[in-house]
Order: C-alpha cells, then sequence, then structure tokens
C-alpha cells in the first residue's frame, strides 16, 4: 500500500437545531465586523433567522445556477469592504461565495441546505455562455461550514432525492477518480452506506430529523472524499452538460450516476464490488425506491445536443479512467441517459 492522502484544513460543525449559535463563533473565530451573507430570495427569513446574532453588513440575493461569469462579477462588487462571508443555501449558494473568495481571499463560513457537498471542497465553477469552467484553489474552501439537518427539512422530497444522489455520485466517483486513495475510498463507501439507509428515511418521513441527518453527514462525507479524489469522469460529463444545457445540476448527476457505474464497474472490479456492499442492492432497485429522475430530455436536454456534448467531454475526461472513453461509448452513454433507459 502505497499513497500520498492531503487533508484540508477546516472546521466543520454537526449540531441539528443549532445553526444560529454555532454561526456566532465560528464568525468570532474570524474576528469579522462586516459579513456579507449570500442567500436566495426564497430562503431570506431562514437566513434571517440564524444570522440574527451576526454583524450583517450586506445581503446579496443575485444567485443563479451554475454561477455565470456576470453573477460572480456583481456579487465581487458588491463584497468590497466586507471581511467575510456567510452562504446559506445549495451549492449554487456556496459556488457564488467560492466565486468571491476566488479573487478577494475573503473567509466564508458555509451553512448548507441541500446535500450538494460544495462546501467541503476547493473546487470552484464559473459559466461564460454555454462552457462550464472548474478549478481548484485552497482560497475558495470555506473555514467553517456549520451542518443543521433542520434547515433541510423544507428541501421537497423530489429535490432531497436529486441533492442526495448527487452526494452518492461523488462516492461513486471517488472510487476511482484520478488522485483516489484507501482513504477517499473508504469514507466514500461509508457515504454510500448511510445515503442508502438515509434517503429511503426522508422519503418516508421528510419532516423527521434522524434520516435528514443520517444523509446530511454522507453528504459531508462524499464530499470529503471527493475533494481529496478529485474529479471523475462523472463529473466531467455532468458539468458540460449543464453549461451547455443550463440543466439542473442535483437532477442532472441522479440521471447520468448509472450509466457511468454501468460502464465504469466492469473494468474496476474491485470499486464496483466495493460500491455493491455499500449499497447492499442494485442501484436501479434503490433509484426506483426513490422516484429518481431517469432521463435527461426530461431535465431539458435536446436529442440533437448529444454530439456536442460529446465533443466537449472527450478533451476533458481523466485519462486514468478504468473504462475506455472514446465517441462511441460517450455517445452511447449520452444516448441511454437521454431516453432513461437502464
Amino acid at each position: 500500500m502505497k499513497f500520498v492522502h492531503e487533508v484540508h484544513q477546516q472546521r466543520v460543525c454537526f449540531d441539528t437545531g443549532a445553526a444560529a449559535e454555532r454561526l456566532v463563533e465560528e464568525v468570532a473565530r474570524l474576528s469579522a465586523t462586516r459579513v456579507m451573507v449570500i442567500a436566495t430570495s426564497s430562503s431570506r427569513a431562514a437566513a434571517e433567522r440564524i444570522t440574527a446574532g451576526l454583524p450583517v453588513a450586506h445581503w446579496h440575493d443575485d444567485v443563479v445556477m451554475h454561477v455565470p461569469v456576470e453573477v460572480a462579477e456583481r456579487a465581487r462588487a458588491a463584497a468590497k469592504g466586507m471581511d467575510a462571508l456567510v452562504s446559506v443555501g445549495g451549492g449554487s449558494t456556496t459556488g457564488l461565495a467560492k466565486a468571491v473568495a476566488l479573487t478577494s481571499g475573503l473567509p466564508i463560513v458555509a451553512v448548507p441546505t441541500t446535500y450538494a457537498g460544495s462546501e467541503a471542497t476547493a473546487v470552484w465553477g464559473l459559466t461564460e455562455g454555454t462552457r462550464k469552467t472548474t478549478g481548484t484553489d485552497p482560497r475558495v474552501l470555506p473555514r467553517s461550514i456549520v451542518y443543521d439537518a433542520s434547515l433541510t427539512t423544507g428541501l421537497p422530497v423530489a429535490m432531497s432525492v436529486a441533492s442526495g444522489l448527487n452526494a452518492l455520485a461523488h462516492c461513486v466517483d471517488s472510487m476511482w477518480a484520478p488522485n483516489t486513495d484507501p482513504i477517499d475510498q473508504a469514507l466514500a463507501g461509508e457515504g454510500i452506506r448511510a445515503l442508502r439507509t438515509g434517503l429511503p428515511k426522508v422519503v418516508a418521513a421528510p419532516e423527521d430529523l434522524p434520516g435528514r441527518e443520517e444523509v446530511l453527514y454522507a453528504a459531508y462525507l462524499a464530499a470529503a472524499a471527493f475533494a481529496s479524489a478529485g474529479s471523475g469522469l462523472h463529473h466531467k460529463i455532468c458539468h458540460v452538460l449543464g453549461g451547455m444545457f443550463a440543466l439542473p445540476h442535483a437532477q442532472t448527476h441522479a440521471v447520468v450516476l448509472p450509466h457511468v457505474l454501468a460502464l465504469n464497474g466492469p473494468a474496476a472490479p474491485a470499486a464496483q464490488e466495493r460500491i455493491a456492499a455499500a449499497l447492499a442492492q442494485p442501484l436501479p432497485e434503490l433509484l426506483a425506491t426513490l422516484g429518481a429522475p431517469r432521463a435527461l430530455r426530461d431535465l431539458g436536454m435536446p436529442a440533437d445536443g448529444i454530439p456536442a456534448a460529446v465533443d466537449a467531454i472527450l478533451p476533458v475526461a481523466p485519462a486514468s479512467n478504468p473504462a475506455p472513453v472514446t465517441e462511441e461509448t460517450m455517445t452511447e452513454l449520452l444516448r441511454a441517459a437521454w431516453e432513461g433507459t437502464r
């Protein structure tokens, strides 16, 4: 056994029902006196409640999926004179905070309300036109995360499922991503197990906290594994599709996941065996139980967009991917995902 595993410097506070108290503590640790809160207008009420004890100098609700460059520029301008950022919301909100931190170096305290996992990675993404660019920079890694499962109970079941499957995709991709190591795979395996048991509980009883806590815990493990292992084929595909066709992030991951697993699994039998043991059932069975989205066409992707997507995926696909990534395999994969076949 031989590997190098890099650990990110980040505080993780998991305390259901206590986000407001934890936020005060984490912002105080930064000695911040002028905080910019980033939250969508629809989550303003919840954000105001948990940030009531902070020195908030500016509220920013101009949040757009996939972080268009022009949206990032407006947020960067608004952040001048601030000394900390607090993001309250899902991946788009965290992503916008990262875009600001990328150029300003401002510290972020992230309060996730979905299972996106962006809060635990140093990965940023910006979209210009139809092209989404991603990168890694330590400046965008939030200094602290405040996890409060009670903040996720307002997330509709369908979105909870899609967001949770996005976390599952982080786990699966981490099994064979370019920098994967045994620690990443251990985190990913436990993440898969917790998602397999937690997500059905969320579907059955959306207001109950035990299931929400389990999925939120799994989302962190998934993101921590992904942050170290790097971006595998699944995420390269989804970033291309999201930027090119403005598809919803979590749902796109949910649709693409079984097709990448079907492609890579046979070429990586040890990883496939580990994934299967953690799932304890075939993935299609779990997806059916959860009522997961099945087809890219249902998300708004045009059928004639497949060739252009394939052309964009081939240059960014990891050279270390277990299965060959060719025009033929990608066309077949995207066609099946577009149609929703299993």
